[in-house]
């Protein structure tokens, strides 16, 4: 699982810092996490190739965290996309889009499929055969969704010496591998725990946009291996986390901890701050293992 950082400020805009987007890699799915201002650009800086993004998934509709939507679509366009895209967010989000390119008479060559979510309840928004995604709902000043990305079990590891050492037949190595027990050639059912090890530990990664504290979605995102976390504030500012309805550093790791999370990484940090240390030196008054998510910075959870 590999998690690249595209811009992670909030909104006021710098020459130097980028709003929020980001790009999961995960079960061989790149998925595209918010998409402010300047994102495609972002993208190409950091050679993350654009014909591999199928799902888009935008928590809501402030411009930080989707006006480069349409700059996207518009790109993908141009480069004689012919994929089908996916776009994930708030109701609205379909007119917004279509309106842009309506109105620029730039309509796309490919299709676009808006999964428009309305729930204040966590609903599955996409699955397949290895990853599933859900929603994590959240408090702030418009509808807002975070997002939980989930690898679905991992098949079995297959000893091969004691599947033939069992005297198993080779066709029912994949079912071995599914976690079914099987007779062998002698007719004798054979447990699967006896030729099979456990498969490698699916990886969960839990993407919490703007929101004020709030210890609801903890249920949901309880155990994941990742969460990023805003953390638009310091404590000194703690009394603008309500009335903006955005978190301090604390404020994340506390989530973090109530939810046994592996790795907390902070971001969307007011542009007020000249540095990031002291975020992570009162996140981790808290919690232990904090990072700070940065423009342009990777990380890879073998």
């Amino acid at each position: 699982m590999k998690l690249s950082i595209l811009g992670c400020y909030s909104a006021t805009p710098r020459a130097l810092t980028n709003t929020t987007s980001q790009v999961l890699e995960i079960s061989n799915h790149m998925f595209l996490i918010d998409c402010g201002e300047g994102t495609q650009v972002q993208l190409r800086k950091h050679k993350i190739k654009f014909n591999r993004i199928k799902h888009i998934f935008i928590s809501h509709l402030h411009g930080d965290h989707f006006f480069g939507l349409v700059g996207l679509i518009s790109t993908f366009r141009l480069l004689t996309r012919e994929a089908d895209l996916h776009v994930y967010g708030p109701k609205g989000i379909k007119e917004v889009v279509t309106l842009q390119m309506k109105l620029a008479d730039s309509w796309t060559n490919y299709n676009i499929f808006f999964h428009e979510l309305t729930s204040t309840e966590s609903e599955l928004i996409f699955e397949d055969e290895v990853v599933e995604v859900h929603t994590i709902p959240l408090e702030h000043r418009v509808y807002t969704n975070g997002f939980l990305f989930k690898e679905k079990p991992k098949d079995r590891k297959l000893d091969i010496t004691a599947a033939e050492d069992a005297k198993i037949n080779v066709a029912y190595y994949r079912k071995l591998k599914q976690g079914f027990d099987v007779t062998n050639e002698e007719g004798k059912l054979i447990k699967n725990t006896l030729v099979t090890k456990n498969g490698k530990k699916p990886k969960s990664y839990a993407f919490c946009s703007d929101t004020v504290y709030n210890e609801s979605i903890i249920p949901i995102i309880k155990n994941a291996d990742v969460l990023y976390h805003e953390s638009t504030f310091l404590e000194k500012h703690a009394h603008l986390g309500p009335k903006t309805k955005h978190s301090t550093a604390k404020e994340a790791a506390s989530i973090a901890k109530k939810a046994n999370v592996g790795t907390l990484i902070l971001g969307h940090y007011s542009t007020r701050y000249d540095s990031l240390n002291a975020f992570k030196e009162e996140a981790k008054e808290v919690f232990d293992n904090v990072e700070l998510a940065e423009d342009g910075k990777t990380f890879d959870f073998k």
